[in-house]
């Protein structure tokens, strides 16, 4: 914070009473102690709780100081726009619309250049029109963008030319070289200008024309060998075409119609507390946001927003119901999300939505299932009975990508696409049989041509991996297998 001082000179104040909460926790071991509910959240009431996936600086001083500047700097999205996701999730919660999340396993500081971060854009307008023609509906846009940095690891450390050392969590944390991999505070300063970066650069790509749907999209399924899945996939393009000529011919095109831009939130995963703390501001909810729980609301119209992105997930290892990161998210008013994996039992799947949405706000949650292709038919329909039963109605997303990793005899991590396909298959069919039904999938992808998924219609092999292998984390879909994935679930939705 910046205030003036009595004789004109502007100070900055220091770091604030939950910012201090945080930098104490980050840097001792022995982490918080406290196991009951905390009758009154604040921003940093998570570190009064037990932590998974935590990081521990060396230095307090530059924990302080980088906190510090993170208080001071502005929102990097605004409640106006988290209030309009929030809209958008409760038509899809209720069946009137889509979900289509996508983006990096774990971005990295590198990836802030234009040229990637309109393949991306590009990539997901692309598979929004395919999933709009097969399912009838709109669909809501969500990017793994501008802020999808940390990533929670099975283990803190690695071995590497026979010592061990810290593993790679993630570029807001340390580098990926292994000389690089000590906890460094004033990393979690650049996460938060690459992601401004990132997100300013969409803003003003999407006002510029790039998702302008008067301009040629470009189609090329090449790639695609066998020629009756060819000769399908250029039906569904044909008619997509088709129907923005025609919407051209009858002058249904102008500004209002919306061909000319479209929405699209961030999001990432809320793993690193003390950084989404930094960048929790109590703000005034918009006049018109009739999802607002009036309990929430202060005396002047205000509530706790995280504004470090529109949508934030808990992930699958850092769920646990006493812990602090359910302790965090309860408090915030964005759209949020949970992982749910095979270790999720109902009964806990049903506290956990209580307690992070007690009023039951319709869309305020969205189940991001992540079973595996073999795990889903026997765990999926119990969940939804469950939630049915206890009068929540969330958005159900399918996230086929989590479960279903393997390492291939020469040891590079990938997973096929046809246990995504799947996966997303068998949510699709689960749903519908359960009188429910699939709101929408979570994938990791990108738009650049990299070889980390096997098989689609490109039929990559195990042996092709290392042609163009660039994750330093999970393998992701190419640009080709992710647009083959929305045609396919297209047509699941076209055949009933």
């Amino acid at each position: 914070m910046i205030q003036e001082s009595t004789d004109g000179r502007v100070e900055v104040q220091a770091l604030s009473a939950d910012g201090k909460a945080a930098a104490s926790v980050r840097t001792t071991a022995n982490g918080p102690q406290t196991n009951g509910k905390t009758s009154v959240w604040t921003p940093s009431s998570w570190t009064t709780k037990p932590i998974k996936q935590d990081v521990v600086y060396d230095d307090r001083q530059a924990v302080e100081k980088a906190l510090t500047k993170l208080e001071r700097l502005p929102p990097i999205v605004t409640p106006t726009e988290i209030c309009k996701l929030k809209k958008n999730l409760r038509d899809v919660a209720l069946g009137k619309a889509f979900l289509l999340q996508g983006g990096d396993c774990a971005e990295l500081f590198d990836y802030c250049e234009s040229n990637m971060i309109e393949s991306k854009i590009k990539l997901l307008l692309q598979m929004s029109l395919v999933l709009i023609y097969g399912a009838h509906k709109p669909v809501v846009r969500i990017a793994r963008m501008a802020g999808q940095f940390a990533k929670p690891r099975s283990s803190p450390t690695e071995q590497y030319n026979g010592k061990t050392i810290p593993a790679f969590r993630g570029d807001n944390i340390n580098g990926y070289d292994p000389c690089d991999r000590t906890p460094d505070p004033s990393r979690l300063l650049s996460a938060y200008f690459h992601s401004a970066t990132t997100l300013n650069y969409i803003r003003a790509s999407l006002g510029s024309g790039i998702a302008d749907l008067h301009s040629p999209l470009d189609w090329e399924l090449g790639h695609v060998k066998d020629e009756s899945i060819k000769a399908k996939y250029e039906r569904i393009v044909d008619s997509i075409t088709e129907s923005l000529r025609f919407m051209r011919t009858v002058g249904a095109d102008s500004a209002a119609s919306g061909l000319e831009t479209v929405d699209l939130y961030t999001s990432h995963e809320g793993l690193l507390l003390e950084y989404e703390q930094s960048l929790t501001r109590k703000l005034k909810a918009p006049i018109y946001d009739t999802t607002v729980c009036s309990q929430a609301l202060d005396n002047n119209g205000r509530q706790w927003y995280n504004t470090s992105a529109h949508f934030l997930w808990i992930g699958d290892r850092t769920r646990q119901i006493h812990g602090a990161h359910v302790e965090y998210f309860r408090g915030i008013a964005n759209p949020i999300g949970i992982k749910v994996g095979p270790t999720m039992s109902s009964s806990e799947l049903v506290s956990l939505l209580d307690i992070v949405n007690p009023s039951k706000e319709i869309g305020k949650i969205t189940l991001i299932t992540r079973f595996g292709e073999h795990n889903i038919s026997p765990l999926l329909p119990d969940h939804i009975r469950a939630v049915k039963q206890s009068g929540h109605v969330v958005v159900w997303q399918c996230d086929p990508m989590h479960g279903n990793t393997f390492t291939t005899a020469q040891g590079i991590k990938t997973r096929h696409f046809s246990s995504i396909l799947s996966e997303v298959s068998s949510a699709l069919k689960i749903h519908k049989e359960e009188g429910s039904f699939l709101g929408g999938v979570h994938l990791e992808l990108t738009g650049e041509p990299v070889t980390e998924c096997v098989g689609g219609s490109e039929g990559l092999k195990d042996e092709d991996l290392n042609t163009n292998y660039m994750s330093y984390c999970d393998p992701r879909l190419n640009e080709k297998q992710a647009l083959e994935l929305a045609f396919l679930v297209a047509g699941f939705y076209r055949s009933g």
